[in-house]
């Protein structure tokens, strides 16, 4: 029953999928490309962007290039860097008041995901002056267009500068929720690859491997996928398998960074409208209740899933390995496509399974995981709690 009630909300979903614009992000690419905006900024009538990043970016001086920049070409520029790495509704707040006394026009996120879901919901919040934060979250509660929104990755990994969510948390109750509106998608991402170059091995490895995971369950969910996100997603995947090792062996590579940057932009794009899955769902507990980075949490749980949909997944799954050049039947594409993912694991050091899972613990991550995923998850495999519980205990005893 819990499968055909899904079912038929997913179908709805679909329905009404055909009539809610999902844009995609206009795209400035190439290496220094940060520091060119003041002209693609003064094209859309901004003179005074409100740059919002986070407080470690800021000491290591990573946007000072293009504050500097913009204000060599005569605009104004303030800067909000408070953002924490959970960004809260006070932080919002605070961008909001910067915003408004500076007399703002544009907004330029700059950073992860943190920076950019603050920055969407100071957008939201300029547009929905009367609506707090807690009223925002959900399904369309914005609905008006945003300022002027510049969004500047500086990982390759969470595709946010062309996503439609925002993750903010109530400080009062520490509840996380997210907002989720087509308005929110940035009119601009900016793909500049000098901006990742600095990034370590390890943060390469979970943010690659993190787009991976948005690419794979976009395209294995299909549902509301239209031919441009299956492509999106193809794409993803072929370059994350070309290019993914070389940027974590060498972290100097500007092809390997600029093309990975490019991979989770369109794997982004692709779970706009495909969804993740019970990766995600999943991964979240483990992020909440141990502090487990999210990208070791998609890349660990991403094939033990894969193999617990079993034949649900194996034609999709050959088609990507199609597309990393893997070759046989569907089965022995599927099996070599899962097997790639795990060498990746072990390549890139990234964790086999999670030894600090607790017995007492799983029956409150069997709960929030299928709260997160059903009904609007359109994955191949509808899961309760016994399914999650397997996946629990086998990340446990793998680790």
């Amino acid at each position: 029953m819990r499968t055909i009630l899904c079912r038929i909300f997913q179908f709805f979903m679909k329905l009404g999928y055909y009539l809610i614009p999902v844009r995609t992000p206009e795209t400035i690419t190439g290496e220094g490309c940060v520091l060119r905006l003041a002209q693609p900024l003064c094209d859309r009538g901004v003179t005074h962007p409100l740059v919002v990043t986070d407080g470690g970016l800021a000491k290591l001086g990573l946007p000072d290039g293009l504050v500097e920049s913009l204000r060599v070409a005569g605009l104004s520029v303030t800067v909000y860097d408070g953002v924490q790495p959970n960004p809260t509704d006070a932080d919002v707040e605070e961008g909001v008041r910067l915003y408004r006394e500076a007399g703002c026009d544009g907004m330029i996120a700059f950073g992860g995901g943190s920076p950019m879901d603050c920055a969407k919901a100071i957008g939201a919040r300029i547009v929905r002056p009367r609506k707090p934060i807690a009223r925002l979250q959900g399904l369309f509660g914005v609905l008006h267009r945003l300022p002027p929104f510049f969004a500047v990755p500086t990982t390759a990994g969470t595709g946010s500068e062309t996503t439609l969510a925002a993750v903010i948390t109530d400080s009062a109750t520490h509840h996380k929720a997210s907002i989720n509106d087509p308005s929110l998608i940035p009119h601009v991402a900016v793909l500049d690859p000098a901006l990742t170059m600095g990034l370590p091995p390890s943060i390469t490895a979970a943010t690659g491997m993190d787009a991976l995971c948005h690419a794979v369950e976009a395209y294995t969910n299909h549902t509301y996928c239209t031919r441009l996100e299956n492509r999106m997603a193809k794409e993803a995947v072929r370059l994350i398998h070309q290019y993914l090792l070389r940027a974590y062996e060498n972290g100097s590579d500007k092809e390997a960074r600029q093309q990975m940057q490019r991979a989770a932009f369109c794997a982004g794009r692709a779970f706009t409208r495909g969804c993740v899955g019970n990766v995600h769902a999943a991964g979240h507990t483990l992020s909440a209740l141990y502090g487990v980075a999210h990208g070791q949490a998609m890349a660990t749980l991403l094939p033990v899933v894969l193999r617990m949909y079993g034949s649900k997944v194996q034609r999709r799954l050959a088609e990507l390995a199609q597309e990393c050049g893997f070759t046989g039947t569907d089965a022995e594409k599927a099996e070599a496509f899962i097997c790639w993912i795990e060498e990746m694991n072990a390549r890139m050091q990234l964790p086999s399974g999670f030894a600090m899972i607790k017995d007492e613990d799983i029956p409150q991550m069997c709960r929030w995981a299928q709260a997160e995923a059903n009904p609007i998850y359109p994955v191949p495999v509808v899961w309760g709690e016994k399914q999650f519980r397997n996946l629990f205990e086998t990340a446990r005893k793998n680790g």
